[in-house]
């Protein structure tokens, strides 16, 4: 997601989902660590210079069904 995305949420380990996978998919529990989300902050555009944003990215696809399955087990 853009590093300016309103619609950007992140875990405490900062994997990134959007909003509406977050609240429908994922049902607000991280599929990675187990834990809540927040809204990713926004990165003051004076300080993409001197710390830009990463460019690398990472995809790591969700097992939804068993994502769900292990979080409605608990």
């Amino acid at each position: 997601m853009p590093h300016d995305s309103s619609e950007a949420m992140i875990c405490t380990f900062e994997c990134t989902y959007c909003k509406e996978c977050v609240k429908n998919v994922l049902q607000r529990v991280c599929p990675n660590c187990g834990g809540g989300f927040e809204n990713r902050p926004i990165r003051p555009n004076e300080l993409l210079q001197k710390h830009p944003v990463s460019a690398k990215i990472v995809h790591k696809p969700v097992n939804v069904e068993a994502h769900l399955k292990r979080i409605n087990n608990n």
